[in-house]
C-alpha cells in the first residue's frame, strides 16, 4: 500500500484539531484593547499548541516523503499518534482556561509527552518496514534529538507540580529545539 490516503487522512485530521483549537478563542465583548488581556492566556496556549501542531505535520510529512510503502502496522501506529495530538485542543483549552494551574501544565505535559512516544512509535515501525539500507535509517541515525525530548518532557511533566512555569519554560524548550530545521531527512531526499 502506498503512502497517499494515510497522508490525506492524517492531514485532514490535523486541520481539524487546529480548527478545534481556534474555535476556543472567543472575542471579547468589549470593543476596547484591555478587554483582549484577559483572553491573553488562551491566545497564548492556542498560538503554542499550534506551533506543536505544525512541528509535527512538518515531521509527518518528511516520514512519509521518505516512506515507500505502509503496512498494518503503520496504519495503526499513525492512528495512535492522532489519537494523542487530537486530544492537544482539550489540553490546550483546559491550560489556557486555568492560567497554567498544575494540573492542566501536567495534563498538557503528559499528552505532549504521549504524542512523542506515538510518534518514536510511528518511526519505528516505519524502518522495521523497510530493509537496512533505508535511507530514513541514516537520516534518524541514533535520533538524539527525539530522545531528549522524551527526557525534557518527563522532566516538565514531574516538575509541574513544583513550579508550572519551569515545566512551561521545558515544553517551549522541546518546541525551539523542533523548530530549529532538521536538515537530516531533506538532506537525504535531494
Amino acid at each position: 500500500m502506498t503512502t497517499n490516503r494515510l497522508e490525506a487522512f492524517s492531514d485532514g485530521v490535523l486541520a481539524i484539531v487546529i480548527t478545534i483549537m481556534v474555535l476556543e478563542l472567543k472575542a471579547p465583548h468589549d470593543v476596547s484593547l484591555e478587554a483582549l488581556i484577559p483572553e491573553l492566556p488562551i491566545f497564548a496556549s492556542y498560538l503554542f499548541s499550534f506551533i506543536y501542531i505544525g512541528i509535527y505535520w512538518n515531521n509527518h510529512h518528511h516520514l512519509f516523503q521518505i516512506a515507500q510503502k505502509v503496512s498494518g502496522r503503520i496504519l495503526w501506529a499513525n492512528l495512535h499518534l492522532l489519537f494523542w495530538l487530537s486530544l492537544i485542543p482539550f489540553t490546550t483549552s483546559w491550560l489556557g482556561e486555568n492560567h497554567i494551574a498544575e494540573v492542566p501544565v501536567a495534563l498538557y505535559g503528559f499528552n505532549l509527552l504521549m504524542s512523542a512516544i506515538a510518534y518514536f512509535i510511528l518511526q519505528t515501525a516505519i524502518l522495521k518496514h523497510h530493509g537496512e539500507d533505508f535511507v530514513l535509517r541514516k537520516a534518524v541515525g541514533k535520533d538524539i534529538k527525539g530522545k531528549i525530548s522524551l527526557v525534557l518532557y518527563i522532566v516538565g511533566l514531574s516538575l509541574s507540580f513544583v513550579s508550572t512555569w519551569l515545566a512551561l519554560s521545558i515544553y517551549v524548550l522541546v518546541a525551539i529545539i523542533w523548530l530549529i530545521p532538521d536538515r537530516r531527512i531533506e538532506a537525504i531526499m535531494t
